[in-house]
């Protein structure tokens, strides 16, 4: 197990109110006890990489559910946490 971070961007498609999917994946960070940032384009999340790597699986069929998504992730072992989350690498 290591410490990762993960910049998720979500984007339901062809739906008029695109905050249940999205809410519906800060869910399941929540469901799994991750830290994370949400961001006007994107969210950032912290944690180990299990927990993560499941968050980002799960997170994305519970988006899924209400209809066409696409979801972008990019994972780095390498960039620090932000002060207060965890300290730096």
């Amino acid at each position: 197990m290591i410490g990762i971070s993960a910049q998720i961007s979500l984007y339901p498609l062809g739906q008029e109110d695109l905050g249940p999917a999205i809410e519906a994946l800060v869910r399941v960070l929540d469901v799994h006890g991750l830290e994370y940032e949400v961001g006007s384009m994107s969210t950032v999340v912290w944690g180990d990489d299990e927990a993560v790597f499941a968050a980002l699986r799960e997170g994305f069929a519970a988006a899924a559910t209400f209809g066409q998504a696409v979801m972008s992730a990019t994972v780095s072992n390498a960039c620090p946490l932000p002060p207060g989350r965890g300290g730096a690498r």
